[in-house]
């Protein structure tokens, strides 16, 4: 699941793969920019904001992506075959005399002026593995609401960006709140420890091939993805349940006796996702 530190790394490859070499095949397979050329550029820098990838090029351009949950952009050297998907979930490639850089279902693709970024990511709150990083002003943004829940709240890239589903059912864990609790309701020493808390697991795990916030072998996360599962702290019953602002609903994963707050019912069934116990990442 792409979050702050999976886009990190892809951005850390593109970069070695694109930046400071000239395209020698542009391909962006979406019907506004079908026609974009950009051979003959060369590439500048490759970016992350948050979920964001900021790929600049040469002559004020810049192609902007973002992976939501299937998305994944792939490095391949030239006599490498391309094992992303089916070529019809490619969406752009990039290529020069030593690497191609394809994107695979990216939901979000766009070539926009480089002076125009602000358009595409003006709207985040401080990147928590970016060099505008302000802990009080994330702090901040979240007490701005102090009525709605705590994980609907981290998951507002307005507030902070970079946490997914995975680093708020983690984070809510370690805080020992439920995503359910009022942001205004959690003890203000939890309240000050939390941006920073949020920084040290992405900032952990932007180099590692498999994220963990428990630091233990073969047990890689607190609650994420673990319903029905013994907690690692107190052997009660991992819970499960659908949290959502509306236009969306994502699997929840808390533990009901280490977390206090509000919460819902135990769900009779088990959302998409829930099933996995780790949450390894691919090499995209």
């Amino acid at each position: 699941m792409p979050e702050g530190d999976t886009v990190w790394q892809s951005a850390k490859r593109l970069h070695s793969a694109l930046a400071d070499k000239v395209l020698t095949r542009s391909d962006l397979r979406v019907p506004k920019f079908a026609t974009a050329d950009l051979t003959g550029r060369r590439v500048l820098d490759v970016t992350p904001r948050g979920k964001h990838l900021l790929t600049r090029i040469e002559g004020g351009l810049t192609l902007h992506s973002h992976l939501r949950m299937d998305g994944s952009w792939k490095v391949y050297a030239h006599d490498q075959r391309w094992t992303g998907g089916p070529a019809h979930q490619i969406r752009a490639i990039l290529a020069n005399t030593d690497r191609a850089a394809v994107g695979y279902r990216l939901p979000v693709l766009e070539l926009i002026r480089t002076a125009d970024e602000h358009k595409a990511v003006g709207h985040l709150g401080p990147d928590l593995l970016g060099p505008d990083w302000n802990p009080e002003r994330a702090l901040d943004n979240l007490l701005k609401g102090p009525a709605r829940p705590l994980g609907e709240a981290l998951l507002d890239q307005r507030n902070l960006a970079g946490i997914g589903n995975v680093y708020k059912s983690e984070l809510c864990f370690l805080l020992g709140a439920t995503p359910w609790l009022p942001v205004g309701a959690l003890p203000a020493d939890l309240a000050a420890q939390l941006p920073a808390l949020a920084k040290k697991l992405l900032e952990a795990n932007r180099e590692r091939p498999v994220r963990t916030t428990t630091g233990r072998r073969g047990q890689d996360l607190f609650v994420y993805g673990r319903a029905r599962r013994p907690c690692l702290r107190c052997r009660t019953s991992i819970r499960v349940a659908d949290q959502g602002d509306g236009s969306r609903e994502r699997p929840t994963y808390w533990c009901p006796r280490c977390q206090t707050g509000p919460a819902p019912s135990p769900h009779r069934r088990t959302p998409g996702g829930a099933h996995p116990g780790t949450s390894r990442r691919t090499t995209d």
